[in-house]
């Protein structure tokens, strides 16, 4: 089963626009996201309706953040996103005839809810903010100096 990836392409090209401090083209995260340009203006577009980025045409055009960091959490991305299944695991059968597969399915639901509103949860308590200052002091740890650009050319 492929894995739904956008939060994690979403959240890794929100922080290389904050640190841009210029509008930063489709095209260039596009390349970063390894997608197509089509895919991440209609994903901008659903965190431009959510006030969370903004968009300048023309040339010299792009994306830039229209919020601060500290008020963007992962939940709000996430939400942003449309809200995807956060999790690859399902039951077998959504309407079971067998009385087996109702136990199991009833006992699972109730997992699939803990585990989703423990998750839902984290992603609030987490800012971009916060993994900002996360990626500044690997950069620093590292000694290197990174931009959209050259990390991820081609």
């Amino acid at each position: 089963m492929k894995r739904d990836s956008r939060l994690s392409g979403v959240l890794h090209v929100l922080l290389h626009m904050a640190e841009a401090g210029a509008p930063v083209t489709s095209e260039a995260m596009a390349r970063a996201m390894q997608t197509n340009p089509v895919v991440v203006r209609r994903i901008m577009a659903g965190l431009r309706d959510m006030g969370f980025v903004r968009s300048e045409k023309g040339h010299g055009g792009g994306w830039t953040m229209a919020r601060d960091l500290a008020s963007i959490t992962l939940r709000d991305v996430y939400t942003a996103l449309g809200a995807p299944e956060p999790f690859a695991l399902g039951h077998r059968t959504e309407s079971p005839g067998c009385l087996v597969e109702q136990a199991v399915n009833a006992a699972l639901d109730g997992a699939f809810r803990d585990a989703e509103a423990l998750l839902l949860d984290r992603f609030g308590e987490v800012t971009l903010a916060a993994l900002s200052a996360d990626f500044h002091a690997r950069m620093v740890a590292s000694g290197k100096t990174i931009d959209l650009e050259s990390v991820h050319a081609a």
